[in-house]
């Protein structure tokens, strides 16, 4: 390690480097904000010095890591890297294609810088990902059970097409539709089709009005409409919200607590060895 990487390491593991980088992204944070409504070039200038700390920031850590493995290794190191270089895009560049405007939009996200100032922050996000990766198998159950009972609501409670109903029938799915506030008069078929069925079981699983998708298909039932029991429609819903809502859900609460306990031993670890190298560093230094 060279005297320039011992320094480098030195300044971006100290306390007051990260306070003060800390400090910089609040104020980065609030301006973005208000250049939404309001700008001038007191802004202007101020942004492009926040934007030259955190270009030296990134050169800093590219400089600290070992080589480029370990620098890109750290998916925080990658997240401020691209942000940088999207601020880096002329505002002139940006007006003149809506795809290099969107990137300059993207500079927003400078706001999630704070999550890495905050060790329980990130914390937090460290089991957020790791729980992610996990379970995917929790998501291929839970893609399973959506499958099969969108597949079972299609074929017993899709409304039939009012076009292709006459007398009485039509009458009766008129009467429905005033009768039933969320029925296909100002939303469609929750059971229509596969892909209604998926956002209808989503919804039922979110607890939004899922109890007013069984009365409108009790109803439907009343009126002949879809011949298919109550009691049936009542189990349908009860068990798939029961299913979804306690056992599914749980099984990723179990993995994010899992994960959290993991996480919290992964990050004393990397804690002990941090203070281990800054030691050595300092020593070195001095």
């Amino acid at each position: 390690m060279n005297l320039i990487e011992k320094y480098s390491t030195a300044i971006i593991n100290s306390k007051s480097f990260e306070v003060f980088i800390t400090i910089v992204i609040l104020i980065n944070s609030i301006l973005i904000g208000v250049q939404t409504t309001y700008d001038n070039h007191l802004i202007d200038m101020v942004q492009l010095v926040i934007l030259y700390i955190f270009t030296f920031e990134i050169i800093l850590r590219a400089i600290a890591a070992r080589n480029a493995v370990d620098f890109f290794k750290n998916g925080w190191n990658v997240f401020d890297l691209i942000l940088v270089i999207i601020g880096w895009i002329p505002t002139s560049a940006a007006h003149s294609g809506s795809t290099m405007m969107a990137l300059r939009v993207l500079r927003v996200f400078r706001v999630l810088r704070l999550l890495r100032t905050a060790k329980e922050i990130k914390l937090i996000v460290a089991v957020l990902v790791k729980s992610m990766r996990s379970m995917m198998y929790n998501g291929i159950l839970f893609l399973i059970f959506v499958y099969l009972y969108a597949i079972a609501g299609v074929s017993m409670f899709r409304l039939p097409d009012p076009a292709t109903l006459t007398g009485e029938k039509l009458e009766k799915y008129e009467q429905l539709i005033a009768d039933a506030p969320h029925s296909p008069a100002n939303a469609p078929d929750p059971y229509g089709s596969i892909g209604e069925a998926f956002f209808t079981l989503f919804r039922a699983l979110t607890g939004e009005d899922w109890t007013d998708l069984r009365y409108n298909l009790v109803t439907a039932s009343r009126y002949g409409i879809i011949q298919v029991s109550p009691s049936v429609i009542t189990i349908f819903h009860v068990s798939w919200f029961c299913i979804s809502a306690f056992l599914l859900l749980n099984l990723v609460t179990g993995a994010v607590i899992n994960n959290y306990q993991a996480s919290i031993e992964e990050a004393e670890r990397r804690r002990k060895q941090l203070t281990e190298g800054e030691q050595k560093t300092m020593e070195e230094i001095m």
